[in-house]
């Protein structure tokens, strides 16, 4: 398990997660390549059978990031995604997933820094809690993230 790299799918909110990420970039702030970011415009668009299906489909782990709460450019799409992810932390270890496998962070479009450190905790986290035990067959990182956009483009045909 030394050498285990997590996949990590990662759903951002435009306006700031997607953002920082940017902003992280710009600044070449260094962290690890796991992520395979999805840009939504807002985190309240994911759907929780987004994040089952990037479970599904191989996803060691699933990364949300919103705008912080009174910050959103929708209103309240932060907290019907925390109403979400908290309702998944609960249903995901009745599917033998690990809660710890999700996490949701708020991250605005001025905190490069921040990103770079949340994605490196949670790479880092998942990293020890080794692959998932869903993953039947290995799939290449990037058909993850294009079926986990597939199935998102699709939900809001």
């Amino acid at each position: 398990m030394d050498n285990f790299e997590p996949r990590i799918v990662g759903f951002c909110c435009n306006w700031c997660a997607y953002a920082g990420a940017d902003l992280a970039g710009i600044g070449r702030l260094q962290y690890p390549p796991n992520l395979r970011m999805i840009r939504l415009m807002c985190s309240g668009a994911v759907a929780p059978v987004y994040v089952l299906e990037a479970f599904k489909l191989g996803a060691d782990g699933v990364f949300i990031g919103g705008c912080h709460p009174r910050d959103c450019h929708y209103l309240e799409g932060n907290y019907k995604t925390l109403r979400r992810v908290l309702l998944l932390k609960k249903l995901l270890p009745q599917l033998g997933i690990e809660p710890e496998r999700l996490r949701l962070e708020w991250v605005s479009a001025a905190e490069g820094q921040r990103f770079a450190q949340v994605v490196t905790d949670f790479i880092s986290e998942v990293k020890k809690l080794g692959p998932s035990s869903l993953k039947g067959d290995t799939h290449e990182p990037t058909k993850i993230t294009h079926q986990a956009e597939a199935s998102t483009v699709q939900a809001h045909k």
